[in-house]
Parts: C-alpha cells; structure tokens; sequence
C-alpha cells in the first residue's frame, strides 16, 4: 500500500491518510447498508468488533461496535437519534452520481436528512445511515467555482 502524501500550505502537519471512527448498533447490518452503498471493506481489519470501509485509496471509515468503541474514550457515545456528532462529506464526480449514492442509501433503510442543496457549482444531498450518522454527498464543479472567484 502506498502512501499519498500532500503539501498542505495552510499547516505544517502533513497527514498520510484518514481514518473516521464511528460507533455502530450493529455491525452486519451496517456493513450490508453500505455495501448496497457500493463499498469495498479491508478483511484484514475486519472482525466482530469492528470492520474498516474502504471510502477512497487514503481515506477509510472505521465501523466500530458500540462497546469496542467505548475503549478509545472516556466520553459517553453520542446518541445519534437526538444529537448530531459529526458530518461526514464526500466528494463524488457528478451530480448523477451525487443522486445514485442518495437513492441507494434510502434503498437500502437510510433516511434524507435534508433537502438537495444546489449552488450551481456545488450540489449535495444528505442522508442519514442505519445508525443515524449524517452523510453528505456533493459534487463541486471546480472550473465554476474558480469562474466564480473571478466575478467577486
């Protein structure tokens, strides 16, 4: 596996990869969501507490089982029914592609979390997984943006 490290001018902190931790109710079923989602997982760190998803070739969720993920904190769990601890987004190629994953999460028991945002150059859905996690989803049309930077 290789490295992918970039030169970040905003911090002297270089970062290799990312790694997302996230506590779960129940493992098989949130794998079995996001594979519907269209998600590889890595076996050689997948076991009955936990199982690593494979978001892209630096970037990885951790899916850890509740009681497994209680031994990196202190902190109770965030109960994810009444409060949002995090907001993961993900960048995809298109705006179909944007619409497919979406479809796919409320076809597989996810729920919207909001209405589709559409910026003209930036447009994002958002959708919440089987264990209440909020995900957002967005395409950013970066030869617009920088259009854009230019008439401000």
């Amino acid at each position: 596996m290789k490295a992918f490290i970039v030169f970040n001018p905003y911090s002297d902190t270089v970062v290799a990869k990312i790694f997302v931790n996230l506590p779960v109710k129940d493992l098989n079923n949130t794998i079995d969501f996001f594979t519907k989602l269209g998600f590889k997982f890595n076996p050689q760190f997948t076991d009955e507490n936990a199982t690593c998803m494979i978001v892209g070739e630096d970037i990885f969720v951790m899916l850890l089982v509740e009681k497994f993920f209680k031994i990196f904190t202190k902190k109770e769990i965030c109960d994810t029914s009444k409060d949002t601890e995090v907001i993961v987004a993900l960048s995809v190629e298109s705006r179909e592609k944007v619409d497919q994953m979406i479809n796919k999460a409320l076809e597989s028991g996810g729920k919207e979390s909001r209405e589709p945002q559409d910026h003209g150059w930036m447009y994002g859905r958002s959708f919440e997984d089987i264990n209440k996690h909020l995900w957002e989803i967005i395409y950013m049309d970066e030869s617009a943006v920088k259009n854009d930077e230019k008439h401000s």
